[in-house]
């Protein structure tokens, strides 16, 4: 059975950092690309950033410098490192396992960027 669980989330100040993780199980874990997304209320679900078995990584334009993505294949598990949050940031953040035309999803953990 697949399994992605997300940890980490929570309530962070403007400006502060935060860093989520996802555990993955079930799943040969550095055959597959990894990848966070994101969806505030009322907005679609957009990708945030993807990183490749072998560490290649992809950012979205918005979090660009200000967030890292990174795994630990022996850990099967793989990092969000959020620094200079903004408000905008608030969402739920989704991890997401892709291998092909195979994809797993995770069920999603709050970060609220708020004073």
């Amino acid at each position: 059975q697949v399994q992605l669980v997300e940890s980490g989330g929570g309530l962070v100040q403007p400006g502060g950092s935060l860093r989520v993780s996802c555990a993955a199980s079930g799943i040969t874990f550095a055959n597959y690309v990894m990848g966070w997304y994101r969806q505030a209320p009322g907005k679609e679900r957009e990708a945030v950033a993807r990183i490749s078995g072998g560490g290649n990584t992809n950012l979205a334009d918005s979090v660009r410098g200000r967030f890292t993505i990174s795994r630990d294949n022996a850990k099967n598990t793989v990092y969000l490192q959020m620094n200079s949050l903004k408000p905008e940031d608030t969402a739920v953040y989704y991890c997401a396992a892709s291998w092909g035309r195979i994809e797993y999803w995770g069920k999603g953990i709050l970060v609220t960027v708020s004073s």
